[in-house]
């Protein structure tokens, strides 16, 4: 395929893919965008560490084959655009890839670049897995109980949403349709949102929520919603989620109401729903009821952070943006400028990332010793200096030499 201004590296295999199979050779083509701010510092660090990971499990028999793409600040310096369309092409094209955090231009343009990706590869599902690692500072008691998957809708919702500014004439003309059928009553000088919430999409993000809720035998899944206020969006997906995982994993799963009935939970799913606000409090103080959530993206932006900051921040939060045979990895965090090469920052969230990555492709052995090798260098107190702070007896390391202890301890 002809990429434009981009090359692709000489060596290594495309990943591709065969009916909903995601076929990964010995030898795979793994693009990556170094990201701004501070990704100049972690992306090196991830790499190093994926790389010795793999060596590791594999003794050679397996190499990722790093493609550097451009996309942000870089992309702009040297294309005059932040997102080439050659950049989008080559995810697509080659399955999957891994980012550190962007820029969002100010001032027009792409309203967000990360938003931009996720809607050109049409990356429906955000995937957020929440964990704490030992000797990580929490803010809460016991940190060790929460241990969740978010799945998060990535393409409607707000990241759909259509707003009319105040005073504008389109929001003149829909507060006067409102007017005319509905008895509500809007103030002449509202700024308007429209949130879409389809069938379709909630769907499609349910099936990713109950297919990883299988291979990792989770005992639930929680649907989270505003569906008491926001009846026809949010409360349609409550109600379209029930439906599905009733219809289609019928024998895998019993709905909460049900066992309220008495039916036996043995060997299937719980399947139950929670308002969103109510959801902030069970996880604060029930977390170890949860274990998959699914929810419309609003929810699952506030839920995934919140959850992030029980367990140590968002210094330690992986993420993904995964669609039909396409899946970007990325760091969760801010590109955090005034830190930029200082060699100072946490990598912790790309290089988990790039753990979820590996078990994407099916390499868990990979993945499973960077979550080792990562848990054991927190255990002994070397890490980087948010860490270090609130680490009574801690080793202050740099990025790159937290990264380098990483590797020595896999």
């Amino acid at each position: 395929m002809d990429f434009g201004r981009l090359t692709p590296p000489q060596s290594g295999t495309p990943v591709t893919v065969e009916g909903d199979r995601l076929i990964v050779p010995d030898d795979p083509v793994i693009p990556f965008i170094e990201g701004d701010g501070i990704g100049v510092d972690i992306t090196p660090v991830m790499r190093r560490v994926v790389d010795a990971a793999v060596e590791k499990a594999y003794g050679g028999k397996r190499k990722i084959h790093w493609w550097s793409l451009p996309a942000g600040e870089k992309a702009k310096e040297a294309y005059g655009e932040w997102l080439p369309a050659e950049t989008v092409a080559a995810i697509r094209e080659y399955r999957v890839a891994i980012k550190g955090p962007m820029t969002t231009p100010v001032g027009g343009g792409i309203r967000s670049l990360n938003v931009a990706l996720r809607q050109d590869l049409d990356l429906f599902a955000c995937v957020r897995p929440v964990r704490w690692f030992e000797g990580v500072p929490a803010p809460v008691k016991r940190p060790q109980d929460l241990d969740v998957v978010i799945f998060r809708e990535n393409t409607e919702d707000t990241y759909l949403g259509i707003e009319f500014p105040s005073g504008s004439e389109e929001a003149r003309k829909f507060i006067e349709l409102v007017h005319a059928n509905h008895k509500k009553r809007i103030r002449p000088d509202a700024g308007i949102g429209i949130k879409p919430v389809s069938k379709s999409a909630t769907e499609r993000i349910c099936e990713s929520a109950i297919r990883h809720a299988l291979q990792k035998n989770l005992p639930s899944i929680t649907i989270v919603h505003k569906g008491n206020i926001m009846k026809f969006t949010e409360g349609a997906f409550r109600d379209w989620a029930y439906a599905y995982f009733k219809e289609h994993y019928r024998d895998r799963v019993v709905t909460e109401q049900e066992l309220w009935d008495g039916a036996s939970a043995e060997g299937r799913i719980v399947i139950k729903d929670r308002i969103a606000d109510a959801m902030f409090q069970q996880l604060l103080l029930r977390p170890d009821e949860y274990s998959a959530i699914v929810t419309p993206n609003l929810n699952g932006d506030y839920l995934s952070d919140a959850c992030a900051a029980q367990v140590g921040g968002l210094g330690m939060a992986p993420g993904a943006n995964i669609g039909d045979g396409v899946g970007l990895f990325e760091a969760t965090h801010g590109t955090a400028p005034k830190y930029a090469g200082q060699d100072k920052v946490n990598p912790g969230s790309l290089i988990l990332s790039a753990a979820m990555m590996l078990e994407y492709m099916g390499w868990d052995e990979a993945a499973g010793r960077i979550h080792d090798a990562l848990g054991k260098t927190i255990a002994e107190k070397r890490v980087t200096y948010d860490l270090e702070r609130q680490m009574e007896g801690a080793t202050l390391l740099s990025s790159s030499a937290f990264g380098e202890a990483i590797v020595e301890n896999l």
